[in-house]
Formats: C-alpha cells, structure tokens, sequence
C-alpha cells in the first residue's frame, strides 16, 4: 500500500469511529452514593458504546484504536437472542488523553456534541481535583443537569440516581 493509500484508509476509520460514536456512544457521569467518600458521593465519569454479540467486533476497533478501555458482557437472560457488549473507558486519565482530545480534533455531528461538551468540562474538572471542593462537585451536577436528562438534583440527602451526558 502506498503512503496516500494509508491515509486515506485511516481518514475513512476516523469517520467511522465519529459517526459510529454519534450513532452509538455515550457520555455519562454518574453520581453515585457512596459512604467511603468524604462527601459521601462519587463522580463516575465513562465513554461507552453498546453493541450486540454480532458486532462486538466494531467494539474491538475501537479498543484497538484508542489503545485504553475494557470491553465487558452483560449477560441477558430474557427473551433476547444475544448478550450486550460494552466498550467503556472509565480512567480519568485515558478520558482526559486520549478520548477527549479525539473528540475536540474530530468533531462529533449530532446534538451528542453538546453533551461531549459538557463531559469534557467535567472530566477537566475532576482531573485537576476540584471535584473534591464543594464548587467543583456542584459544578459538575449543573454540567450533568444541562445534558439529555436536564435534571437538576438535590445531592445533600437522597441518593442520586446515575445519569447521562
């Protein structure tokens, strides 16, 4: 293969890996209950894109291409023919070096860019340790409360349940 026919092979992977994630990728943090903390909540920042077992290929080349994240089954025992697939990226490190600064060079297409948006300024936030100040974690509550779900919640007293960004 020539020099041009690699770039353009890698151009067009890129473009996959955009649309695919417009199509099919997550966002999310997550504020979880959590009694071992000092504010008793934890912030669970991921990237995630779900597909059934006949693609769990595609999730392989996204693993492959980042070069970080874990692929995990969620085993279904209803009425559906086969188990789901999870490519995640959880560590703040690998979201804050790698996804995020793809996804700021490549631009998502869809409405998904907002809530890009929003996660990127979380993750920023929770890289450099500010999530630990009260400012910080409420910060990221009205950044998660400005995503898909527009909820704002109260995280002095009941248990937040997970959302996504």
């Amino acid at each position: 293969m020539t020099t041009a026919d690699n770039q353009q092979e890698r151009l067009q992977l890129l473009g996959w890996i955009v649309g695919f994630t417009d199509g099919e990728g997550c966002f999310s943090i997550s504020i979880i209950k959590n009694k071992t903390t000092k504010r008793g909540y934890q912030i669970f920042p991921e990237f995630v894109i779900t597909q059934g077992e006949k693609s769990k290929k595609s999730l392989e080349i996204f693993q492959n291409f980042f070069h970080c994240g874990k692929i995990y089954i969620n085993r279904r025992y209803d009425n559906h023919t086969e188990h789901i697939y999870r490519f995640c990226v959880r560590s703040i490190v690998d979201l804050h070096d790698i996804i995020i600064p793809f996804f700021k060079e490549h631009s998502l297409k869809t409405e998904k860019a907002t809530d890009f948006k929003l996660f990127s300024e979380a993750v920023d936030i929770i890289s450099v340790g500010k999530h630990l100040t009260q400012n910080g974690f409420n910060r990221i509550a009205r950044l998660k409360s400005q995503s898909n779900r527009k909820i704002l919640r109260d995280y002095t007293s009941d248990p937040p349940k997970s959302g996504k960004i």
